[in-house]
């Protein structure tokens, strides 16, 4: 799941962890430049009590509102420094004010063609201010958002007034609320926020408070995807063989999904072999426009999966959170964020023949990337909208963590509409989905002139300028054109080390190893191809791409190419309807001939879920380090993410790697070489493999139908048997089995009190990890397989576990004992205390013994002694897992010292109680002569009153070093967190707190 950027566009305070504390200072009457609506609507009232400034909440039923009522109301009284009579003064003051929204006179009727209405809506031309014309629709959908939810408590008329202004306020970093409709989970990073769910209840239950609060108040989607592995491909069997592997694996983690989905309200769980969970949020989850007790308002959805935005192809505002932040929302709190700047992005022209949605999304991700999105909306417009379908924008929408934006947005226009007719919502939706829309000014037709839009930048692609191409070999915004990927290789082989080199000797560049592959003769060499996988959310849904992958197959087929026995292929769609079209086609069986049968419905190659390399491959790779490829549709690339063995990731479209499979190497010049020889004896090109964009459209036009859509979904939450015959207790509190590997009571409220622990300074710590930049959570967090010689295996090992059942990290996020073990265990992570060696160990610095990264933590924390990691920039980037930071947590790590921060990771550390600070400007650990040997002490006030966001805070070492930081606490929200021990905790006691009121 996941997220670039150093930024902070959310900032995880208020809703991002359940903000119950008021944001800022007390809302100031709405400015003169408001429209005269505002100023007529005008109520807010605060209370300033010990440096906090916080409008009052007073509600004590707050969970046990109706479903979507977002007022909220709740006590600070846990969070407020002050005496209870004070409090209590001001609540009876003000225990009514927060009921009425400020903004009722401009709820509207939609009515209908033939009578009668849709429901009501909050206008935004109702509030007559020219403003919201040059407004990007991304923007206007956050506007909407505060209006309708205004209560001027959580949601005030100075944030209506900020975000009206965003061309003036968003270049000064200001902070808003905003409340999604929705949240969206898989079950990777599901499974650890039903867990804390359900541990929360428990800690109510042991407070002596109703643990029925802790329930979502939103609608949670959680659907299954991440668990498949591919142990079985190139078998006509292969999807009922893996998913029963899978339910194998992971059907106490499956029951405990099932229970949550009984005992939470308001969730809805999809269960395995559905699909991947961006592509059933496409096509079915989504809904465009709400409607709820008659109120029409548009959808927006955060999901633990940085990929969430590829629903903004659709025009549904989403984007990827962490697990801490979902839970935040899930409990109906408003996400605090920084008001993004949205770069406009004008599309113009249309793709050349033979050119991809991939090839397209992978330039558009070199030009971001260059361009700098971090934290920033994209807003796609322009005439060339008119030339890409709905899956291609959702294509550009998916890979929005890859150029670092918080989304890439694609408003709703004429070709939404169709496509949500073919994907089976019923006319009637489709109509009051436009009507809102176009009522509400948030509707793009592009036959009407154009309201010319401000935008904080601009960027400007001619689609005629894309050409074929990859990304590679180690990063997804490495873009490689197809005619120079010879090159490009050579030059990798040359180079030193790095995100674009593998420093092989030229004298062994050439090397050949020969073995046996199943009794036949095999060889590979350097740049072989040895997994190619269409695979991922990116792509596999998309009709053109995966349609024009089947035609390249069935070209090879019918010219005598065959891919070699020993390549991995497999097919992992992103939902069942790919299967139907692509048998509706009859091209699924050249596909199959090529290697490439469907081996599950969910994501798999792309996040580590490759399955075992042929034991004769592994050893032909492992015996003569080999720089061995793999070729996947996928959307990221990193070091050691696919598999062990692969050294070199390319992305690329379902087609090519269609071609690279039967290249068999990377090494290949495809517009001077031949791929293979064919049946008739003579080269094969790929320009004879290649299908033309006329061939695509034609296929796609007779076999993607509107029924099969119906059909796959109409039974999507019964549809598997297995899933079906899970029997799961009826009770509301979970019943932990202290011998589950797989699901585990953690230990964040053992011995909780309702007195906040303050905040904590960091006494003569330890540095237990010394980073150089772009450490992503990919390096942080446990993911792929778990190794057999790593704490986790041992851990497994002692509790009977054989070693073919260890399953991936991923599918054992529910067990804390595991992911502590797994934290740090990446076997690419570069650690400066070891001088150049990688590897997931560490440096114990008083006994100078190279350990385990979590031997290591064990061993400071059972000697008493704090731990810090020193870091460079970007430090978190990539997908945003909770576990990246609870890891660290569950390790004893007191605080990151980093040159920058991803947005989400560094509030995620906050959440967990870490102090993030930064380096000065130009400053680092190798600038000021750390080395990671010394010891650190971080001053930090007892009294979290005397701290303030971005404040100073010194650093003293024990060689007689210091040197001042910056404290990346961004908000005071984040302060009262970092005040309780965390979010979770300040969670419960505020609870807690508001049922005393």
């Amino acid at each position: 799941m996941y997220i670039s950027g150093s930024t902070g566009l959310l900032r995880a305070s208020r809703a991002s962890s359940l903000s119950f504390l008021a944001r800022r200072s007390s809302p100031t009457p709405s400015s003169p430049s408001l429209s005269p609506f505002l100023h007529s609507q005008t109520l807010s009232f605060s209370a300033t009590v010990n440096g906090f400034s916080n409008p009052l909440r007073t509600s004590s039923q707050w969970f046990s509102k109706a479903f979507y009522d977002w007022r909220s109301p709740v006590s600070l009284r846990a969070q407020i420094r002050s005496s209870a009579a004070v409090i209590e003064r001001f609540q009876r003051k003000f225990s009514s004010m927060a009921s009425e929204n400020a903004f009722k006179g401009i709820l509207t009727g939609l009515p209908k063609p033939g009578g009668g209405e849709y429901g009501k809506y909050y206008s935004l031309p109702a509030l007559n201010d020219r403003r919201i014309d040059k407004l990007p629709y991304s923007i206007r959908i956050l506007l909407e958002s505060a209006i309708r939810n205004c209560d001027n408590f959580q949601v005030t008329k100075d944030d209506v007034e900020k975000i009206i202004d965003w061309e003036n306020t968003s270049p000064k970093q200001v902070e808003i609320p905003f409340k999604p409709a929705r949240v969206l989970l898989q079950d990777f990073t599901g499974v650890p926020a039903v867990v804390d769910l359900a541990c929360m209840r428990d800690a109510m239950n042991n407070l002596r408070s109703d643990a029925n609060k802790i329930n979502p108040l939103v609608p949670v989607d959680l659907v299954i995807d991440h668990s498949v592995q591919v142990d079985v491909a190139r078998s006509e069997n292969a999807v009922q063989a893996n998913m029963e592997l899978e339910f194998q694996r992971n059907k106490e983690r499956f029951g405990f999904l099932k229970w949550g989905s009984n005992a939470f309200h308001n969730m809805l769980v999809v269960p395995p072999g559905s699909g991947i969970v961006h592509q059933v949020n496409l096509e079915y989850l989504g809904r465009v426009v709400f409607n709820t007790n008659g109120v029409l308002y548009p959808d927006s959805v955060v999901g633990t999966d940085s990929h969430t935005t590829m629903i903004d192809g659709l025009g549904v505002a989403g984007w990827g959170v962490g697990g801490i932040e979902a839970e935040a929302a899930m409990l109906g709190q408003p996400m605090s964020m920084v008001l993004p700047g949205v770069v406009g992005f004008k599309l113009s022209g249309r793709l050349r023949d033979g050119v991809t949605a991939t090839d397209l999304v992978l330039t558009v991700t070199q030009m971001l990337r260059k361009h700098g999105v971090v934290g920033k909306f994209v807003e796609f417009y322009g005439e060339g909208m008119g030339e890409l379908s709905l899956a291609d924008r959702a294509t550009i929408a998916n890979m929005s963590p890859e150029y670092g934006a918080t989304m890439g947005f694609f408003p709703v226009d004429h070709v939404t509409l169709q496509y949500l007719k073919l994907t089976g919502r019923s006319d009637e939706t489709v109509s009051m989905i436009e009507a809102y829309l176009r009522a509400n000014k948030m509707f793009v037709d592009y036959k009407e002139p154009q309201t010319e839009r401000v935008y904080s930048s601009y960027l400007q692609l001619d689609l005629a300028d894309v050409e074929t191409c990859l990304s590679g070999p180690k990063r997804p915004h490495d873009r490689v054109p197809l005619k120079e990927m010879k090159a490009d290789w050579h030059s990798c082989l040359d180079n030193k080390v790095g995100f674009k080199g593998f420093a092989v000797p030229k004298e062994s560049q050439d090397k050949v190893v020969k073995f046996s592959f199943h009794g036949k003769p095999a060889e590979i060499k350097h740049g072989s191809v040895v997994i190619a996988a269409i695979t991922s959310c990116t792509n596999t849904s998309n009709p053109s791409v995966m349609l024009g992958a089947a035609l390249s197959a069935k070209k090879a087929c019918e010219l005598g190419l065959e891919v070699k026995p020993w390549i991995k292929t497999s097919l992992a769609p992103g939902s069942g309807v790919v299967t139907k079209y692509l048998l509706q086609s009859g091209l699924q069986k050249y596909l199959d001939q090529q290697g490439f049968h469907i081996v599950g419905y969910g994501c798999t190659t792309c996040i580590g879920n490759s399955g075992e390399l042929d034991e004769s491959v592994a050893s032909a790779i492992a015996d003569n380090d080999l720089v061995a490829s793999a070729v996947l549709s996928g959307n990221r690339n990193f070091e050691g993410r696919v598999h062990p063995l692969t050294r070199a990731n390319y992305l690329a479209s379902p087609p090519l790697v269609v071609a690279y499979a039967l290249a068999g190497t990377v090494d290949i010049d495809f517009e001077a070489e031949p791929i293979g020889t064919g049946k008739d004896g003579n080269d094969v090109y790929f320009k004879d493999i290649w299908p033309s964009k006329d061939e695509v459209a034609e296929v796609v036009q007779s076999s993607v139908l509107p029924d099969m859509f119906k059909s796959t979904y109409e039974a999507i939450t019964t549809g598997n048997p297995m899933w079906n015959q899970l029997s799961v207790p009826t009770s509301t509190l979970y019943s932990w089995d202290p011998k589950s590997t797989y699901i585990h009571e953690p230990p964040y409220f053992m011995g909780m009190t309702m007195s906040p622990p303050g905040p904590h300074s960091v006494k003569n710590a330890y540095c237990l990890l010394n980073f150089g930049d772009s450490i992503t959570t990919d390096h942080i967090s446990p993911a792929g397989s778990i190794h057999k010689d790593s704490p986790a295996a041992r851990y497994l090992l002692e509790r009977g576990v054989e070693r073919k059942d260890f399953n991936s990290y991923g599918s054992r996020r529910g067990n804390d004992e595991v992911m502590a073990r797994g934290t740090f265990a990446n076997i690419r992570l570069v650690n400066k205390l070891l001088k150049g060696e990688v590897g997931p160990k560490t440096i114990h610095v008083p006994t100078g013994e190279e350990l385990y990264v979590f031997d290591a933590a064990m061993r400071y924390k059972e000697d008493g002694h704090d731990t810090i990691v020193l870091a460079g920039a970007e430090y978190g980037s990539g997908s945003s897992r909770d576990w990246a930071a609870k890891g660290p947590m569950l390790l004893g790590v007191k605080a990151v010292i980093a040159k920058s921060f991803e947005r989400i990771h560094r509030s995620n550390l906050v959440g967990m109680g870490i102090i993030p600070l930064c380096f000065k400007a130009g400053e680092d650990a190798d600038t000021l002569g750390l080395t990671g040997h010394e010891r650190y002490t971080i001053n930090l006030p007892s009294n979290i009153s005397e701290i303030r966001p971005g404040q100073d805070i010194s650093v003293v070492t024990d060689s007689g070093k210091s040197f001042t930081c910056t404290a990346r606490f961004d908000t005071e929200v984040e302060l009262a967190y970092f005040n309780h021990g965390g979010i979770l905790p300040f969670v419960i006691r505020n609870l807690i707190n508001s049922g005393n009121q």
